[in-house]
């Protein structure tokens, strides 16, 4: 097992970090980004602007699983990312969870997560047991209606900034992609080469204040497959590396590109997997289990909730702690979260700690249980990401 390395000056990788929301988060880089390109309204939360006078265009680009934890790991494979993240890098917080549907919709619509509604990997659908995974979200429940924030691309384009989205052409039209990016152009791009030529392109386009939204996933899925600093997942530390060296060499002059990411990732040793699937005292008085291993959302029976945390609390002990929807709401973690949101929480929510993670080997696909890599908890290694601003 690999534990994340703490970057000079950061806490431990394991540590309980807070999002930052309204100061240092994912949520801040898009308004702060329109407030650079003069859309009317638009706050600067991250202080781009100083660093930014006089840029028309912005690239952002998100690489999923590039934790600010994971960046000395990527550093030997990495040279131009390292050097980045010395020089014109510093950390933010994803939102709670930590995990790819939410950090997306917090790009893109600027909110945090208990306001735009998508609270976690999987949620329960209210008003009965179906569990909606957004990553293969299609149609059903209605983007719009499932996710009612305006985007901050929305904003952009009604300001008259031509805005673009490129990512893989499958996710296109999907109902994460309306959620988190609605009101851009969306380009196809199938790989390293594909992305960084589209987003150049786009960048260079327009005679007018111009923005361009980019999305990579191969780090996070090597890292989830074999590992954090696996071989695959260094090769894919290269390929980013190669993608960021093109994005910088080819900025028009009166551009600037911001590099982030949706959240880190740690590695779970088999010894700290629990399975609810397996251990009748986790299932007693659960109806719906969603969520994801390091976070599980737990629906359960009516006047169930006290049984429910006193028995996960005594087969967990150390390894999370379980708190009542109420309680991890007034804490903070997802922001102000609407009445209309409320349910898609758990009634009881179990956060691991440390390098814990609950598994459902019979409930849920298998791979999921067969990672090596997680994340969507609130450590250090999980919830810190990198920004990097980068001028032409």
């Amino acid at each position: 097992m690999t534990r994340p390395a703490a970057p000079a000056s950061a806490p431990d990788p394991l540590a309980v970090v807070a999002p930052r929301y309204g100061t240092g988060s994912l949520a801040d880089v898009l308004p702060s980004a329109l407030a650079v390109l003069g859309v009317p309204g638009a706050t600067d939360p991250l202080r781009l602007a100083e660093a930014l006078g006089g840029v028309r265009r912005i690239a952002v680009l998100l690489v999923d699983g590039l934790g600010w934890y994971q960046i000395p790991t990527a550093a030997p494979y990495a040279p131009t990312l390292a050097g980045l993240a010395a020089t014109v890098g510093r950390p933010l917080t994803s939102g709670f969870p930590s995990t790819t549907p939410t950090s997306l919709v917090t790009l893109g619509t600027g909110a945090a997560p208990g306001a735009h509604g998508v609270l976690g990997f999987t949620v329960r659908v209210p008003g009965g047991d179906r569990v909606l995974n957004h990553i293969e979200w299609a149609a059903d429940p209605a983007p719009l209606r499932w996710q009612p924030v305006r985007t901050q691309l929305e904003r952009a384009r009604a300001a008259g900034v031509a805005v673009t989205v490129v990512s893989r052409p499958e996710f296109g039209g999907s109902g994460l992609t309306v959620a988190a990016n609605r009101g851009g152009d969306y380009r196809g791009a199938a790989g390293v080469d594909a992305l960084a030529e589209e987003m150049l392109t786009a960048l260079a386009a327009g005679a007018g204040p111009t923005l361009v939204s980019g999305y990579h996933p191969d780090l996070d899925r090597h890292g989830h497959l074999t590992g954090v600093d696996s071989m695959p997942w260094r090769h894919a530390a290269a390929e980013v590396d190669g993608l960021l060296a093109r994005l910088v060499d080819g900025l028009p002059a009166d551009a600037a590109l911001l590099v982030t990411a949706d959240h880190g990732q740690l590695d779970v040793p088999a010894g700290h997997r629990f399975d609810l699937d397996t251990d009748p005292r986790l299932r007693a008085g659960v109806r719906v289990v969603s969520g994801e291993p390091r976070v599980r959302y737990l629906h359960v029976a009516p006047g169930a909730t006290a049984d429910v945390v006193a028995a996960w609390s005594a087969v967990l002990g150390a390894a999370a702690r379980v708190r009542t929807r109420d309680e991890v709401v007034a804490d903070g973690w997802f922001g102000p979260v609407p009445e209309e949101h409320l349910s898609r929480i758990g009634d009881v929510v179990v956060i691991c700690n440390d390098t814990y993670a609950v598994m459902a080997t019979r409930s849920e696909k298998p791979l999921a249980s067969r990672l090596v890599a997680y994340h969507g908890a609130d450590t250090a290694a999980e919830m810190t990401i990198p920004l990097l601003v980068v001028r032409g």
